[in-house]
């Protein structure tokens, strides 16, 4: 029996991405569909549900995915209403790739160095890649603070993770280079979560930092999120801080979300988000 996998993307155009890496995963046929919405996608999850009955269910999955979390949370929720008794399938969130890249960059971080008491700054730390890392490392133990060039969507982001995941992290406006630099004093983890091709910090402002023990920067597009790191580096030492690049962690990210779909067709209740994905990353790390 064909595993299939339908992609409910929340964009104009389903994912091109998330397509290949589903093939790339295990999945026989992949359909992908665009603008869906809680409003629009029971007719589509009917369609699962109600296909294939016993063990031959497991072979039909759903992938929600797309560029906006807050989209993606709604629509998983959506999914799940509609499940019931033994008419569900497996499931997994992640919008823009945000859950796999987090989850690979705190995994591989925690695998190098202690977490737990440490105090983390995750730069700007207000989209859903930075928002999941900082809940991440703040479930590892850390003193976790997110910035942003607003003080305000850096509060809502604070509020929006301590609701979804129950834990607290600090918001701090870090407007231009200089603000950002202050916001590291005393940081030991630094997790770089900025925009294609924003630097954010300079190496001058963290190199000769003696309190940083490891730095991520998920930016793989010059210039890079933090000025002096490679995008190849996955743990190399630089001044005696471990480094991890983008392509460091894109490469554990591509092997966990090719796990993910590939554990989707094993029952038809599992359901992956943060926590299922960063709980694999750990074990793949």
């Amino acid at each position: 029996m064909k595993k299939l996998l339908f992609l409910f993307d929340t964009d104009p155009y389903a994912s091109v991405f998330d397509t290949v890496v589903a093939y790339d995963g295990g999945a026989d046929r992949v359909t992908g569909y665009a603008n869906v919405t809680p409003d629009n996608v029971g007719a589509l999850v009917d369609g699962t549900i109600f296909t294939r009955g016993g063990k031959e269910k497991q072979n039909t999955a759903i992938f929600v995915g797309g560029g906006d979390m807050g989209k993606g949370e709604a629509l998983l929720k959506a999914v799940k209403k509609k499940f019931f008794g033994p008419f569900r399938v497996s499931v997994m969130l992640d919008p823009n790739g945000s859950n796999t890249t987090a989850a690979a960059g705190v995994a591989l971080l925690a695998k190098a160095t202690k977490l737990k008491g440490k105090k983390a700054v995750v730069l700007a730390g207000t989209g859903p890649v930075g928002m999941r890392a900082a809940a991440m490392l703040a479930q590892e133990g850390c003193d976790v603070t997110i910035t942003s060039r607003s003080k305000e969507r850096a509060e809502k982001a604070a509020q929006a993770i301590e609701a979804r995941f129950g834990v607290k992290v600090k918001p701090m406006q870090g407007a231009d280079e200089a603000a950002r630099s202050k916001d590291l004093e005393g940081a030991q983890i630094v997790f770089a979560a900025g925009a294609i091709g924003v630097e954010l910090v300079k190496i001058s402002h963290w190199e000769g930092n003696p309190a940083i023990e490891a730095v991520a920067d998920v930016n793989a597009q010059p210039p890079l999120g933090l000025q002096g790191i490679e995008a190849t580096d996955k743990g190399k030492e630089r001044d005696g801080k471990l480094c991890f690049g983008a392509l460091g962690i894109g490469g554990l990210k591509l092997k966990l979300h090719r796990a993910c779909i590939g554990k989707l067709f094993e029952s038809s209740e599992a359901v992956f988000d943060a926590e299922e994905i960063y709980a694999l990353a750990k074990e793949m790390a």
